[in-house]
């Protein structure tokens, strides 16, 4: 489980991979939250654009997802990693409605909850997908994509 996680918009995987020694900094637009597994929750958020339901999926569908989320940079030693999110799941966030937003956090929530109990991350999970869907947006309008890094 990644202990600092930040979802930041970036104009290339260049400029993204440029942010793995040191995070995403203040000059780039950034989301951060704690305690999650992104490249699960990417997994999952994706999963539920293609096939919405308000139910968790197994663990074996979520771990046989695919495509799962690329790597920009590959985790070292130090557990770092920048992972990019697929194109069509930053077009789905971008455009998604706030009783999509809702119900992904509804269903990611309970996913976590049930793994983790009382080691879930703090995070108020709703504002973070609501403010990583306004970086999926942004991507949109201009051309750049959406980004995760993790330690």
């Amino acid at each position: 489980m990644a202990h600092d996680i930040v979802f930041f918009l970036a104009p290339d995987d260049e400029t993204a991979a440029s942010t793995r020694l040191n995070g995403p900094g203040k000059g780039l637009e950034s989301v951060t939250c704690h305690f999650i597994e992104p490249d699960s929750a990417i997994a999952e958020w994706d999963m539920y654009f293609e096939a919405p339901s308000a139910e968790p999926p197994p663990l074996e569908q979520l771990h046989a997802w695919r495509p799962w989320p690329e790597w920009v940079t590959a985790p070292l030693n130090d557990g770092v990693e920048v992972l990019a999110l697929p194109k069509r799941l930053t077009r789905a966030l971008g455009t998604a409605s706030p009783a999509e937003l809702e119900e992904l956090a509804d269903r990611w929530i309970t996913r976590l909850r049930s793994e983790d109990g009382d080691d879930m991350t703090d995070d108020d999970l709703l504002a973070v997908l609501q403010g990583v869907a306004r970086l999926a947006a942004s991507a949109a309008h201009t051309g750049g994509g959406l980004y995760s890094w993790s330690f």
